[in-house]
């Protein structure tokens, strides 16, 4: 392994690292910032690639504060609180442009307008572990440190919404108190608009007590959950003890999202997104034309686009999200649901659309390349919007 170094931090990249070279080899380091000359201990290392912590940050920046959460840089979740939210969203768009050059090799100089929100108290839904911990061991609730299995327990997350930090804190005292049984292995929690009402998903190594009587001490230690959704991962079978969704209040609209469904995660940019990716509402005499979405969810986007087109298509391949949609789209008879296979669909798609015209096309995470033969010729009606800068990107590069 090559002995520790001193190197200066040359940008940032996606997924938080720091660049940098050192003795032609390209270095990936976190929690930096560029200009920083730091001090790395390298704890990989290829041909020509080495990836190393910052032991030591010779000259930091004066863009460097001190995070706000105790977690930082130990659970594998954040990578940017030691930077002020301004000069992480200057920094985030540098990525963007790099990845539309690298990937889909367009030099992109206009302007991105940036969607910001408050940096903390956003995120609607979390996934936490839970592993044994601390002497002697005891089940406990967390994240994983970076690219690891070792859990960090914590009762604290500032990224959270309020709702969801509060749940974290007890579900964190309810298994030191032993409360809950030592065979949950993780629970995913998502809050409505309001942050009052929760869906739990609960993954158990193996049933234990009965589905009801775990249920019960869930709704017990976490007020206002709605539904619980319980895995079992040796039988792979799943009990439902509720409604199985909650309605989550977006753009004007009262949405039913399901245990399984996707759902933009950051609360205080779904109304945003939506203006941005839709537009705003039209005159119902001034409706035209179709539109598509794909990967339409449970209807984020569908709803809005059939206010402002004569006809909607939503598909979404992921069936219990699909459920979903077509309760969203009950009452707007110009939106139809679809739930075919992503793939298939995609290849008719693409076949059809030289007889067929789209006046606008909503693409939503794209999974893998299941859609990108339609991309060409969705390319001049498309509304991309991602959870990353690489997936656009590669869309974009092959309707060159």
């Amino acid at each position: 392994m090559t002995s520790p170094f001193e190197t200066k931090i040359e940008k940032l990249i996606y997924g938080g690292d720091g660049l940098a070279h050192h003795d032609q080899s390209t270095v990936f380091v976190p929690f930096v910032i560029p200009g920083e000359l730091v001090r790395v201990t390298p704890v990989e290392a290829k041909k020509k690639f080495i990836r190393g912590t910052a032991e030591h940050i010779i000259e930091p920046s004066p863009d460097r504060i001190a995070e706000q959460c105790p977690r930082f840089t130990v659970c594998g979740g954040c990578h940017y609180q030691h930077i002020p939210y301004d000069r992480q969203l200057h920094y985030k768009s540098g990525i963007l442009r790099e990845s539309l050059a690298r990937i889909g090799r367009i030099e992109w100089t206009g302007e991105i307008h940036i969607h910001a929100s408050p940096p903390f108290g956003y995120r609607n839904r979390a996934q936490w572990a839970v592993r044994p911990a601390g002497n002697p061991p005891k089940p406990a609730i967390g994240y994983f440190q970076p690219s690891s299995s070792v859990l960090v327990p914590t009762d604290v997350c500032p990224i959270l919404a309020p709702k969801l930090e509060t749940t974290l804190a007890a579900l964190s005292a309810a298994f030191a108190a032993g409360r809950l049984p030592g065979n949950i292995r993780g629970i995913e929690c998502f809050c409505d608009a309001a942050g009052e009402k929760v869906l739990l998903n609960v993954s158990l190594a193996q049933t234990g007590q009965s589905p009801n009587t775990l249920a019960t001490s869930l709704r017990e230690i976490v007020p206002n959950t709605e539904s619980v959704l319980i895995h079992d991962e040796m039988t792979d079978d799943f009990q439902l003890l509720g409604p199985g969704y909650l309605h989550y209040d977006a753009a004007g609209h009262h949405l039913r999202v399901g245990h399984l469904s996707f759902f933009q995660v950051n609360r205080f940019a779904v109304d945003d997104l939506v203006r941005a990716v839709v537009g705003e509402s039209v005159p119902s005499e001034t409706k035209r034309g179709l539109a598509l979405d794909l990967f339409a969810g449970v209807g984020l986007f569908s709803i809005p686009l059939a206010a402002r087109y004569d006809r909607v298509i939503a598909v979404e391949g992921n069936v219990a999200t699909a459920r979903d949609l077509e309760a969203n789209l009950k009452n707007h008879p110009n939106a139809r649901g679809r739930s075919p296979q992503i793939s298939s669909f995609s290849i008719r798609l693409a076949r059809g659309l030289p007889r067929r015209r789209f006046n606008a096309c909503a693409i939503s995470r794209p999974r893998k390349s299941h859609i990108f033969p339609a991309i060409p010729q969705l390319l001049r009606a498309i509304l991309p919007h991602s959870l990353g800068p690489s997936r656009p990107a590669r869309a974009m590069r092959l309707g060159i």
